[in-house]
């Protein structure tokens, strides 16, 4: 089903109205022992009682494991391979982010989704036990993409570096240590993994990881098309493999995160679409640290079926 066109330019040009300085770095207020930023917290009664329709789709992750490579992913498979189509509006319009909420006139993710069409494409970060109900209820699909631990922290400490509504990493050895107990946020990325790994088998979730796009892109998109009831030929795959190429989708202004201003994002800090590599936390843990981060992982995550790879 093809999906239908929305307000491109509502939110960006409600962006663009809200005044240098009132953007600020929100200071994280614990929903149900799970740190989010301040104003995501004050809406959260409205965030918890959202309403999902059937054939809603849920992406999942915790931030910065590969959020908008699925969401492009999606949206291809669900036009059907129209890589024009899916460049119609910026990744943040295409696909809500649920929870997320901005002062005023910025609409919040729940404001563009109850205006945008079915089948709705939906963004959330949060962990398995706060999503709403409904989703569960509605039997909703879910994709939930994971990232190795070591790879999503770097990541997310360089994301923070240039996300001005959210609290300030400080150095990377002010960070890592913040990272591993949970205080950023979204809370802790063991939980995070955790909690959706074991819900995965109670609904319809679809658990992918990060790692397994990167060595083999193709066969993870023919994955996620079996997920969605999509049978499409193999040029349409190699269509979505080149339109959500790291390099394509970093030169995607539609992808990019380019449209939403720096007084928000700050890309001069940081790119959004930074390395995109498995691996790169071999640059940025000491010795120190990766011995630390070894030990309370095997601690963690002691007993789980769940395993990653830090290496391809």
């Amino acid at each position: 089903m093809e999906k239908p066109d929305v307000d491109v330019l509502k939110y960006s040009e409600a962006l663009g109205e809200v005044p240098d300085g009132t953007f600020y770095r929100f200071p994280l207020v614990p929903v149900r022992g799970v740190p989010l930023m301040q104003p995501i917290a004050e809406y959260w009664e409205k965030i918890e009682t959202f309403q999902a329709r059937p054939d809603d789709l849920l992406i999942a992750t915790y931030p910065k494991a590969g959020t908008t490579w699925m969401q492009e992913i999606v949206d291809c498979i669900m036009n059907d391979g129209d890589v024009e189509r899916s460049r119609r509006a910026p990744t943040h319009v295409r696909s809500p982010f649920l929870e997320i909420a901005s002062p005023p006139p910025v609409p919040s993710g729940i404001d563009q989704l109850e205006v945008t069409p079915s089948p709705r494409l939906v963004k959330t970060h949060l962990p398995y036990e706060l999503v709403p109900n409904s989703f569960w209820q509605q039997k909703c699909k879910t994709i939930y993409v994971a990232r190795n631990a070591k790879d999503n922290a770097v990541s997310y400490y360089f994301f923070d570096l240039m996300n001005k509504t959210q609290p300030h990493p400080g150095t990377w050895e002010e960070y890592l240590p913040k990272y591993i107990r949970g205080d950023v946020p979204w809370g802790s990325w063991f939980d995070h993994v955790l909690g959706w790994w074991n819900a995965r088998e109670k609904h319809n979730i679809l658990y992918v990881f990060y790692e397994d796009m990167k060595e083999d892109p193709k066969r993870e998109i023919r994955k996620v098309m079996r997920f969605l009831g999509k049978d499409l030929p193999e040029d349409v795959v190699e269509k979505v493999y080149q339109h959500t190429s790291f390099n394509a989708m970093k030169e995607n202004p539609m992808a990019n995160y380019s449209s939403i201003p720096s007084n928000v994002i700050d890309q001069s800090v940081s790119p959004f679409m930074r390395k995109g590599e498995v691996s790169d936390w071999m640059n940025h843990f000491s010795e120190a640290q990766n011995k630390m981060f070894d030990e309370e992982y095997q601690k963690r995550m002691a007993g789980s079926t769940l395993k990653f790879r830090c290496k391809i």
